[in-house]
């Protein structure tokens, strides 16, 4: 006996998914971030906050991705007194991660650099971006020192282009010390108030200072 369908009857079919990969990840790694972001800010009540500001400054330098600005903002509102001190804890250990990063670059391209920075979604471009890359290294350096472009990134490009290590420290000390301080100073004599600023704002600032200060170099050597 032949079975007649029911017409009443619908066959639900799952409704296709419009979420890609790329934005599942983003769905993933965003709420990740955001913990590790908090998890980062608490450190600045932490009893030995100047040693896990120093180890947070180091890491930031080649692979952790919270900036060292998160620690220091809140540690330098609760004790402007200690505000120079701070910054100098974080140039130092900085420094001393983007040599790290160097390193990494210099050494572990393959096995380590690259991972990171594909990671980060800048592999390919750092690949095209090899060529060119020393011929305005000390520029690439000091924006990524003070610029909210990652820091990382160049310390290990640096190291896998060969940029020599006495042009990659001077900058990097500069840079650093140029963002660290300028956050101090800030915090130090303005207090609460400038925090939205330096948040929101400085990197802007700093960008376009780089731009500014480039654009000069280019009109003076050409022009």
């Amino acid at each position: 006996m032949q079975k007649i369908a029911n017409p009443k009857l619908r066959v639900l079919t799952p409704r296709p998914s419009h979420a890609t990969p790329a934005k599942i990840g983003i769905m993933v790694v965003v709420p990740v971030l955001r913990k590790l972001y908090d998890w980062t800010m608490t450190l600045a009540d932490h009893p030995k906050a100047l040693w896990c500001l120093a180890v947070v400054s180091f890491v930031e330098s080649s692979f952790f991705p919270i900036p060292p600005d998160v620690l220091m903002i809140p540690m330098i509102l609760a004790r402007p007194s200690r505000a120079w001190l701070i910054a100098l804890v974080a140039l130092v250990s900085s420094v001393l991660g983007g040599l790290f990063g160097y390193a990494i670059g210099a050494f572990a391209y393959e096995s380590i650099g690259q991972p990171i920075l594909e990671a980060m979604g800048k592999g390919a471009a750092m690949e095209a971006f090899n060529a060119k890359f020393n011929d305005f290294g000390f520029w690439a350096v000091l924006g990524a020192g003070v610029t909210p472009f990652p820091y990382k990134v160049i310390t290990i490009m640096s190291g896998w282009t060969g940029m020599p290590i006495a042009t990659f420290v001077a900058t990097s000390i500069f840079a650093r010390a140029l963002r660290f301080f300028a956050v101090a100073a800030l915090l130090r004599f303005f207090g609460a108030p400038i925090r939205d600023f330096i948040e929101k704002r400085l990197g802007v600032v700093f960008t376009l200072f780089i731009i500014l200060l480039f654009g000069g170099f280019l009109a003076v050597r050409y022009l």
